[in-house]
């Protein structure tokens, strides 16, 4: 069995409350169940923490784990931790970057990634179906 990691960092465990008008009224919880009755073959294996380094001992157990592929939403960390890009660097598991929200359309500051060179693929702006087009396009990725 295929087994895909869905990493969300800080405040996304606040999905459902958090900025509706940007993030949207689902909580992530029952998005996710959604995501493992659609995709019932695959292993999804579900992490959140608004901590960096919790963040990047989870993506050194994923290679530990022998996990097939990362989902990360690093959320803030996107735009500031050198150290997440070297962890997926340093693991080499293929990784999707999503964004709920465009954030190329939103502040400044949000517009740069330190991750998106690490991964084999970014989403973002397509809401919470980001992450079922990451799994789509890992489950093709991983066949070849």
């Amino acid at each position: 069995m295929i087994s895909i990691a869905i990493i969300n960092g800080p405040n996304l465990n606040l999905l459902g409350i958090r900025e509706p008008d940007i993030y949207g009224t689902q909580n992530f919880e029952n998005y996710l169940e959604q995501l493992r009755t659609k995709f019932s073959e695959v292993d999804i294996i579900f992490f959140q923490s608004n901590i960096e380094g919790e963040i990047l001992n989870y993506i050194q157990q994923c290679y530990a784990s022998k996990i097939n592929g990362i989902i990360l939403n690093a959320a803030a960390y996107t735009h500031t931790s050198i150290a997440i890009a070297d962890s997926l660097s340093a693991v080499q598991i293929p990784c999707i970057e999503v964004h709920i929200s465009n954030v190329l359309a939103r502040e400044m500051y949000r517009k740069e990634s330190k991750i998106s060179e690490k991964c084999i693929g970014s989403i973002s702006g397509l809401g919470l179906m980001g992450y079922q087009l990451a799994i789509e396009y890992l489950l093709e990725h991983l066949k070849n």
